[in-house]
């Protein structure tokens, strides 16, 4: 289920790899209630390649402090990216966030204690990013072919005529040395007239893959909340705009509601595909907390087809999980992939502001938890810790997708000074939202069904209420719907979990 990881685990700008039967995944570190991206340090996860529900924690594999330009810890590790070389050792590139220079580790194993090994640097010896015409680097992605390796960087903020787009180097079997480059594959939005990429110019957070001979970059275009890819048969020139392939508030989607309309409070968003023998997937980040600076990684099954084509899939609960949830057991309110109010906003805001007071948002009590702390401790289970809260009059969340055949009743748990009604509703992918006026959601009675409702009084601690289903709701649903939970009333809530039942 989405967040795949622990819901203490703040891990973004999620890159998955492949190596010897499991999925590594690979990705900056955020901390719960911090003022600023990418605190702490990088720590990895893996899963066995046919089962990503089964992440293993692997333990801190960097320290920011391992940098000689960091020794005092003052900056903070940006996205990275792992390759393996063709000396079997694993190559960790990183950018520190007041560096235009790409640094690299390396370690013997893919979750290892990594070293730290060098800048990347022209013959010369000056470093890339620091040349007489360099563009700044920036959240380096990487992909090795026999003694060659890619490496793609780049930052370009929309209005800014000095940045030109995505760039690719070209690197020696050192995996330091730059042989050819940078050079630019995507237009940032100054330079994009007449390319193609119109509308969805580069931005930032490039990852790249190869698949039946096809490069795929992947990056967040100008429109910050969606991951687009580009495709060509040459590593580093003739890239074409295909498409977005998820987007971390649904814009785009229209098959539950108008394309344009945000179903999140998103942000800047960074992932990477991967195909593996059971399916291929996107890996992306949602945000938390109403800020910019505590994302969490998401994952969502998708189709690459046999000419590269990828659509654009919605954001759901299940995540990797290709087949429905099942109409009964206990679901944690944190995983709820759709979560809005009557007020439309697309956004959290702009780094450093917080989301307002009218909006709901995924928190968990107490501060920042350490995950080495944690497996000391045997891994507690701490999803009691996490829920939504500010749920106030109008706030939604919604689950996707469950088959609820044979689901009788619904009990919820959830706290605050309120004087409301919670609403439970039903709706397939296919009841769409309407437009209405100046309400943007419009009324919400107008999709999905009701199929129960409760009274919801004050309460200071986490409160069961049983909420009988209405069997007149469900009929005609055919089994796989998503559901939601509206909230109605005075006060703001909080919302723990429910029991299908």
């Amino acid at each position: 289920m989405n967040p795949y990881l622990p819901p203490w685990e703040y891990i973004p700008d999620g890159e998955p790899h492949e190596y010897d039967g499991r999925v590594y995944v690979y990705g900056s570190h955020d901390r719960f209630r911090g003022n600023a991206y990418c605190l702490n340090d990088y720590v990895c996860y893996s899963a066995p390649s046919d089962d990503l529900t089964d992440w293993r924690y692997e333990g801190v594999i960097y320290k920011k402090t391992q940098d000689p330009e960091n020794k005092d810890g003052s900056m903070c590790l940006f996205a990275p990216d792992v390759t393996k070389g063709t000396d079997g050792r694993y190559y960790l590139y990183y950018v520190l966030d007041k560096l235009p220079v790409v640094s690299v580790a390396v370690c013997d194993t893919p979750a290892g204690e990594y070293v730290f090994y060098g800048y990347v640097h022209y013959s010369d010896g000056v470093r890339l990013g620091e040349g007489e015409e360099d563009e700044a680097q920036f959240d380096p992605a990487v992909i090795t072919e026999g003694d060659i390796t890619y490496l793609y960087t780049g930052f370009c903020m929309p209005d800014n005529k000095e940045r030109h787009g995505a760039m690719v180097s070209v690197l020696g079997r050192d995996m330091l040395t730059v042989l050819d480059g940078p050079q630019f594959i995507v237009p940032g939005r100054q330079y994009s007239r007449g390319t193609g990429f119109e509308g969805h110019e580069y931005f930032e957070a490039p990852s790249i893959r190869k698949y039946n001979g096809i490069y795929f970059f992947v990056y967040s275009s100008v429109n910050m909340h969606e991951l687009c890819y580009a495709t060509s048969d040459k590593p580093a020139e003739g890239f074409s705009y295909r498409g977005v392939i998820v987007s971390n508030n649904d814009i785009g989607i229209d098959s539950y509601k108008s394309a344009k309309r945000p179903m999140n409070y998103g942000a800047n968003n960074h992932g990477g595909i991967i195909r593996l023998s059971h399916g291929d997937y996107i890996f992306y980040h949602r945000h938390t907390n109403g800020t910019n600076f505590s994302r969490q990684g998401c994952i969502e099954h998708i189709k690459i087809e046999e000419d590269g084509h990828i659509d654009q899939v919605e954001m759901t609960t299940g995540g990797a999980d290709r087949e429905p949830m099942p109409g009964k057991g206990i679901y944690h309110a944190y995983t709820a992939c759709n979560l809005f109010c009557d007020k439309e906003q697309a956004f959290t805001g702009d780094p450093g502001t917080f989301l307002g007071p009218d909006f709901p948002r995924i928190t968990q009590d107490g501060g920042d938890t350490d995950a080495d702390v944690m497996t000391a401790k045997g891994h507690p289970d701490l999803s009691e810790d996490a829920y939504i809260t500010n749920m106030t009059d109008g706030s939604v969340a919604g689950f996707k997708y469950f088959d609820i055949r044979g689901m009788n009743d619904i009990a919820v748990w959830v706290r605050g000074y309120t004087d409301g009604e919670l609403n439970v509703r039903l709706a397939k992918d296919t009841d769409v939202i309407p437009v209405t006026g100046q309400r943007p959601h419009g009324d919400i009675a107008k999709y999905g069904r009701v199929i129960g409702a409760v009274r919801i009084c004050s309460e200071n601690i986490w409160t069961r209420y049983d909420i009988p289903v209405s069997e007149t709701g469900i009929v005609g649903h055919e089994g796989v719907s998503a559901l939601f939970f509206e909230y109605r009333g005075s006060g703001a809530l909080q919302f723990l979990k429910f029991e299908l039942k």
